[in-house]
């Protein structure tokens, strides 16, 4: 089983946990009681750029993704707006990724 920093698991469990839910880098930051920049930075180089050995050679295998929505968000006038997000989604390879914290 790969071993992988804690905060990096930490969001990778939370990602895991929440999958059913359109959650964004805010989402995760808010729950783990870490600003979204740093969130943002996990997702995008231990979790998109991710890299396993495949025939001798590393490739990118990415196990989380964004994926462009939108939510309803209610401004100070009380009027509802559409706020386009990016949602943040385990990919097939993963879904199937084992690991543990260090």
């Amino acid at each position: 089983m790969v071993k992988m920093k804690e905060s990096n698991y930490n969001v990778f469990t939370y990602v895991k946990a929440h999958e059913d839910e359109n959650i964004t880098a805010k989402d995760i930051a808010a729950a783990l009681g870490i600003n979204a920049k740093s969130v943002n930075g996990i997702v995008t180089a231990a979790f998109q750029r991710h890299r396993e050995e495949i025939d001798g050679e590393k490739v990118i295998v990415p196990l989380m993704e964004r994926v462009e929505g939108e939510l309803e968000v209610e401004d100070e006038d009380g009027k509802i707006k559409h706020e386009t997000v990016k949602f943040i989604k385990l990919t097939p390879e993963g879904r199937a990724y084992e690991c543990e914290c260090e």
